[in-house]
Formats: structure tokens, C-alpha cells, sequence
């Protein structure tokens, strides 16, 4: 099992951002996706230090390097601080599912921005699996008019650009990610990104002057209940399994299995959210997720 730790802590992650995506679409749609943010971060917070302090044997990082913390809080802020705000929105105006169909394309926007910045190869089979989650996604989010014959939108234009902005968020931080964790633990890693997180959503909210919003969410019991549940399996468990899967698989290998959450998210979408469940999302899923494959696969 050791040797394919990697591998399993991949397929753990895309199970755990399953709950805490359906979690946060609930409390998003109760109490507006900015305070679900800085709720979750606050939660998995707490849940990083009592982890931090019972198995790490201190309650913060300070044994990071420098490069660790400078790199991994550029992720935090790409990833969490304007990746998840744009992906939150989404929930508000789509679907949890379709939104995490569309956040297939972040490994490509990594693998884009490596090419870019340190000249990692893209090579034919590169540009075939993006083809692939293209095609998938727009199985899902374009339809024919019956009267004109264009393709049209099945959602909310607004929508499935946030679930985009999310998807590029990601990609981007997850490049930082790797160059910051490098040998370090991969939870204490997740605990810097988390910390500038609070820190990025305390400042937006304060600038958007929405605290009095907040406090109005805390009270909402129903919310409050999906936000313990996302804030657990999200920003701590799953992003820390995801930290994990980053360092002892290849980052082809990781970012496939934890791209197969559109999968995973349909039948309990459909059971749990009462989300109707149509072929065409079944399609479309099945597509991107063989074009994340088809990305990383190496000749």
C-alpha cells in the first residue's frame, strides 16, 4: 500500500472535494459564497492546528524555510483567496457538479503556466487531452437551439465564467504548491496556504463591508452544519490528501485521479441535492475525465 500512497491519497481527495463540493453549494445558496469562504477558512484553521500541535508537535509552521512560506502563501492567495471566491460564486449560480466539471481544465491551465514560466514540455498529447475536457465540458454546457441551430448556453453565462476563473485559480496554485512544499509535510504545507487564505478573505470582506452578512450566515444552523462538513473534507482533509498525493505520485498521475470528482459528484448530486441527472452530463464527465488521462499520459 506504501507504494502507491500517492496514488490512493489522489483518489481519497477527489471523494473528499465530492462532500465539500455539494456542502458549499448548500451553504453558498443560504448565505452567499464570500462568508461561506471566510467560515471555511476559520474552520480549517482550528482543524489544522489541533492537527499541527497533536501530530507535528507545535501549533503553526514556523519550521518552514522561508521559500516554503513564500511560495506556498502565493498559492493560498491564487488558489484559495481568488480561485475559490470565483468558484463560490459558481455555486450560486450553477450547479456544484457543472462546476466541478469545468474545474477539470485546471491541470491544464498547470500544465500551461509550467510551459510558460519554466519551459516544461506541451507536447501533441498535451493538446489532445485539453481537446478532450473541452469537449466534455461543452457536451455539458452548450445545447442546439431547435429553432436557429446554434449552440447555446444550458447556464447562466456569469456562472460557468466564475466556474472557469476557479478552474484557473487552481491550476495556478497548484504550481506553487509543489515548488513550495517540496520535502516539507504536506499538512503543515496546507496549514500556510490556509493562513493566507483567512487572511486574504478577512481583508475582502472587510473591504466589502460585509461582517453584518456574516454574522447573519453563523446563525443559520442548516448552513452553519454544511460549512463543519465542507470545511472538513475541503480545506483540511482533501487539500492536505490532495498535498499528499502531489508528493509521493507524479503530478499527471495525482491530478487525474483527483480530476475524476465530476464523476463521483453526479449520483449523490442527483440523490442528496434532488439535482435532475441527465445522459449528457454522464457523457460529458466520462469525456473530461479521459482527457485529464489522455494530458498527462507520457510516450
Amino acid at each position: 500500500m506504501t507504494n502507491n500512497l500517492g496514488e490512493i491519497a489522489g483518489l481519497a481527495t477527489a471523494i473528499c472535494w465530492t462532500v465539500t463540493a455539494m456542502s458549499f453549494q448548500f451553504a453558498s445558496r443560504r448565505i452567499g459564497s464570500v462568508s461561506v469562504n471566510l467560515i471555511r477558512m476559520v474552520f480549517a484553521f482550528i482543524f489544522y492546528l489541533i492537527y499541527s500541535k497533536v501530530f507535528l508537535g507545535h501549533w503553526l509552521p514556523f519550521d518552514a524555510s522561508a521559500k516554503a512560506w513564500i511560495y506556498l502563501s502565493i498559492s493560498g492567495l491564487i488558489g484559495f483567496v481568488i480561485g475559490d471566491y470565483f468558484l463560490f460564486k459558481s455555486y450560486e449560480l450553477v450547479s456544484s457538479k457543472i462546476s466541478m466539471l469545468i474545474m477539470t481544465t485546471a491541470p491544464a491551465f498547470a500544465a500551461l503556466l509550467g510551459w510558460l514560466m519554466i519551459r516544461e514540455p506541451f507536447t501533441w498529447m498535451n493538446f489532445l487531452g485539453m481537446f478532450l475536457v473541452l469537449l466534455g465540458v461543452s457536451i455539458v454546457i452548450l445545447k442546439k437551439d431547435k429553432e436557429s441551430g446554434k449552440r447555446q448556453m444550458r447556464y447562466p453565462l456569469k456562472g460557468i465564467l466564475f466556474a472557469f476563473g476557479g478552474a484557473v485559480g487552481q491550476g495556478v496554485g497548484s504550481v506553487f504548491s509543489k515548488i513550495g512544499m517540496a520535502d516539507y509535510d504536506p499538512f503543515a504545507s496546507s496549514q500556510i496556504r490556509v493562513i493566507t487564505g483567512l487572511i486574504g478573505f478577512t481583508l475582502m470582506i472587510t473591504f466589502m463591508k460585509h461582517w453584518k452578512n456574516l454574522f447573519i450566515g453563523l446563525s443559520d444552523r442548516k448552513a452553519s452544519k454544511a460549512l463543519v462538513i465542507g470545511s472538513f473534507f475541503g480545506p483540511f482533509l482533501g487539500v492536505s490528501l490532495g498535498m499528499v498525493a502531489f508528493r509521493y505520485t507524479s503530478l499527471g498521475i495525482a491530478s487525474t485521479l483527483m480530476a475524476t470528482v465530476p464523476v463521483f459528484i453526479l449520483l449523490p448530486s442527483h440523490i442528496i441535492l434532488k439535482e435532475k441527472l441527465t445522459i449528457n452530463e454522464v457523457i460529458g464527465a466520462i469525456v473530461a475525465v479521459a482527457g485529464i488521462a489522455v494530458f498527462f499520459l507520457k510516450f
